[in-house]
């Protein structure tokens, strides 16, 4: 039972009622709309006189208690601290309602735990068709799917921060996993941008960077355009994770389908990628470039290979510029004027990149 439906229900019928209601659950559990002192202590022989009486209806203790059974075991107790005429009719009511949100809950956790299922592969495939009908969750309809990783929080809890962004409709699911690890999955419309899902992922970040005061990363995986494909996207969305990590660490949304050849070289063997790099500089390390250099040709990648832009924003003479040019074509052997060059030292850079933060794989 989720406490959270439980107590509101509870609260709304005693305002209506004048009295104290509660739930007496089928594993001895108690929760009440206010002190029940009576009953504390009482509970399990409480059980045991209603199941042994065999009536739904029954009053003791100054209260008027409804048995719902379920294969012949208790499977709750609705209670209302009153034994008058309508006592009967109300907690009655009461039971409807609270077997309403029993049947809400289970179908909820029935669909989540199916979700997260698919995510870490613990269903197989050929199950995932039946099991979403008898659940009767569509599926080909599009899905995005995030996951998100933060650092541990004492005393904050995530999960419930993105819980209350997310609609509790019974399509969209918030799925707590390990290594503080949360995925979403959303239904969204078919032909949905790009722009509009990362819009998405940053509402969600910036109302758990707001309220939990700390930074979350978030990966974006590829639509899922049916449900069996969300384990796709979500192991996608994992990677986005840690090739953001690897080649931009500054950034905090990351798109698996915006990573463009960092997806590749993050697949790559390390021996070959450092067979490529001693293939590239055959004269010297990409190691003999000072920072200065590397800068500016940073700036000189990010300006599409502009001399004139480059040395504008760097505030400098254009001759600079293409001294420093001149000096990385001597050293390295590439000309970055040339693009054919420029791809391969930038590609170079990443692999480089990979390299300090990947452990030797063979």
């Amino acid at each position: 039972m989720v406490n959270k439906y439980l107590n509101n229900i509870l609260i709304q019928m005693k305002k209506i009622l004048g009295t104290e209601v509660g739930v007496i659950e089928g594993n001895g559990s108690l929760t009440a709309s206010g002190k029940v002192d009576e009953l504390t202590g009482k509970v399990q022989d409480i059980l045991s006189d209603c199941a042994e009486s065999r009536q739904k209806i029954t009053r003791d203790l100054g209260y008027t208690f409804c048995t719902v059974t379920s294969r012949g075991k208790v499977d709750y107790i609705a209670f209302i601290k009153s034994q008058d005429e309508m006592s009967g009719t109300f907690v009655e009511m009461l039971s409807s309602y609270v077997g309403n949100v029993r049947q809400m809950h289970n179908d909820k956790f029935d669909k989540a735990n199916f979700i997260k299922n698919i995510l870490t592969d613990s269903i197989l495939p050929g199950d995932i068709f039946l099991k979403s009908k008898e659940l009767h969750l569509s599926y080909d309809v599009d899905r995005a799917v995030f996951a998100l990783q933060y650092d541990e929080i004492r005393g904050v809890d995530v999960y419930d921060i993105i819980s209350g962004i997310v609609p509790d409709n019974g399509k969209d699911f918030v799925i707590d996993l390990d290594n503080n690890m949360i995925a979403v999955v959303k239904e969204v419309k078919m032909g949905i941008s790009p722009s509009e899902i990362e819009e998405m992922a940053s509402q969600i970040k910036d109302t758990v960077t707001s309220e939990a005061m700390v930074n979350i990363s978030l990966g974006i995986g590829s639509i899922a355009t049916n449900i069996k494909d969300i384990a796709k996207s979500y192991k996608e969305a994992r990677i986005a994770l840690e090739v953001g990590k690897v080649f931009d660490g500054e950034k905090y949304i990351i798109n698996y389908d915006n990573l463009g050849i960092a997806r590749l070289i993050y697949q790559l063997p390390t021996t070959l990628c450092e067979l490529f790099l001693s293939d590239v500089f055959k004269k010297d390390s990409i190691d003999s470039l000072d920072q200065e250099t590397l800068y500016t040709i940073q700036k000189f990648f990010e300006n599409n290979l502009n001399v004139s832009e480059t040395s504008r924003q760097l505030y400098v003479h254009r001759n600079t510029l293409v001294y420093r040019l001149d000096k990385v074509k001597k050293m390295t052997g590439l000309d970055l004027r040339i693009f054919d060059h420029a791809i391969v030292f930038k590609v170079a850079l990443m692999v480089k990149k990979y390299l300090v933060s990947k452990p030797m794989r063979i």
